[in-house]
């Protein structure tokens, strides 16, 4: 949303900037690196944080800030008010259970998506089969090694798309990981022919994905449907006998309810 100039309040501005330096890759901070990933000046990330630690948002040892459990209220109420969750764990739980497999629906934010609802566990209670590091809510993966997150960029206009790679570098995750800017262009345009993605190993080493899109009755995609499998599952006719089919009877279920 945009909105004027003088309606911004910068010091809010910089101090969700602080707020979100901190991720999985970078759990605790000082000034000087919340400073280097907020864009800020020592001092001015300094106060931030500090702000930040009195109001109960993050927990300090004098030198070195991490989030406490106060940042949490902000994705329980997201996750107890927003419709998409509560409409999608029904399905993701079935689908688990029927499978063994570990399903889960994203959003795009920027250059990564969000995981805004997942299964559970099977119905003995066991683990699932496929469990990658960091699937759980709210965790935030680079979009463009993520089977969802191509998805979603494959959603985007090809204006909206080329604006989106203009000068971009693509991070390599691991030895599989897609970077060369051509190439990239190319697997997105397949997953426009195609209205799924396959992505294996490409964001972390063992994990394997298949994601189709989330279209609303007026053909809009909201979000990204996902189950992370073993290689085997992924294997040309074993997909289209097994894991595509009920991604698609999903999709299809939960469009009149987005």
């Amino acid at each position: 949303m945009d909105i004027q100039k003088a309606d911004l309040i910068e010091g809010m501005a910089k101090g969700m900037a602080v707020l979100e330096s901190f991720d999985t890759e970078r759990q605790r901070l000082n000034a000087t690196l919340a400073a280097q990933r907020a864009g800020l000046t020592r001092a001015a990330a300094r106060r931030h944080l500090l702000t930040l630690a009195h109001l109960g948002y993050l927990d300090t040892d004098g030198s070195y800030f991490w989030l406490a459990a106060k940042v949490l209220r902000f994705s329980g109420s997201y996750l107890a008010s927003a419709q998409l969750p509560r409409v999608l764990q029904p399905t993701l739980n079935r689908l688990a259970a029927q499978t063994l497999e570990s399903f889960s629906a994203v959003v795009r934010d920027g250059d990564e998506v969000v995981i805004v609802a997942r299964s559970g566990n099977d119905r003995s209670g066991g683990p699932l089969r496929v469990l990658a590091y960091g699937l759980h809510l709210g965790a935030r993966l680079p979009a463009h090694a993520t089977s969802t997150g191509r998805v979603l960029l494959a959603a985007e206009t090809k204006a909206s798309f080329n604006a989106w790679m203009k000068n971009r570098s693509l991070p390599r995750l691991t030895a599989h990981t897609i970077t060369e800017p051509k190439a990239f262009r190319a697997v997105i345009e397949q997953v426009r022919a195609d209205d799924f993605c396959v992505a294996s190993e490409e964001h972390e080493l063992g994990v394997h994905a298949l994601a189709i899109p989330l279209r609303n009755l007026q053909g809009k995609t909201v979000a990204a449907l996902n189950v992370v499998t073993t290689p085997q599952r992924l294997e040309q006719q074993a997909m289209q006998r097994d894991l595509l089919p009920l991604l698609l009877d999903a999709a299809r279920e939960l469009q009149p309810l987005l």
